[in-house]
């Protein structure tokens, strides 16, 4: 085990079986740029017959989460007001070099406006201004359409280096 901070800092681990032996443990703090970077998720939701459901998506790091958004009509919002487990990954399609992510945790139902708003304004910041999203009614609102948004905060994470082969698992709470 590479490190063990405080509450706000996971319990970071390299997994030797998986890892060169030249490998070290990623920090948390190297990932969490790579997760604001990211333009590209894979979010896995449960169906109700317990088959697994995956799209791509996009989604925004902020207050030590992930945001994304969909349609309440959407399967994902279906699936999940089932089941709130997801997992979202991130990385590269390439074998020899990048960095994967993926994260595993609860996707609730983010409502508050105030909050809202600054997740708009970075979802505008980030895809550009045709990611441009009103906010009532406790939604994001986009040409017309309603979207409702969830906060995952990871509970394990887990990072995959290609560079030098490591794998490393991030555990919160």
């Amino acid at each position: 085990m590479d490190e063990q901070n405080d509450q706000d800092t996971p319990r970071t681990d390299l997994d030797s079986r998986y890892s060169e032996q030249n490998a070290s443990a990623t920090p948390w703090s190297e990932a969490v740029p790579r997760l604001e970077s990211a333009e590209l998720f894979w979010l896995t939701t449960v169906r109700p017959d317990g088959r697994p459901h995956v799209t791509p998506l996009l989604a925004v790091w902020q207050d030590d989460a992930l945001y994304f958004c969909t349609g309440p009509a959407e399967r994902k919002a279906k699936n999940l007001a089932g089941n709130p487990h997801v997992v979202l990954t991130t990385g590269a399609n390439t074998l020899h070099e990048g960095f994967d992510l993926v994260v595993e945790g609860r996707a609730v139902r983010e409502s508050d406006e105030p909050r809202l708003r600054r997740l708009a304004a970075a979802y505008e910041a980030k895809y550009g201004p045709e990611w441009h999203f009103d906010v009532r009614d406790g939604a994001f609102y986009g040409e017309g359409d309603r979207a409702v948004v969830f906060r995952v905060a990871p509970v394990a994470a887990f990072g995959f280096g290609k560079d030098v082969y490591s794998q490393t698992r991030w555990l919160f709470g």
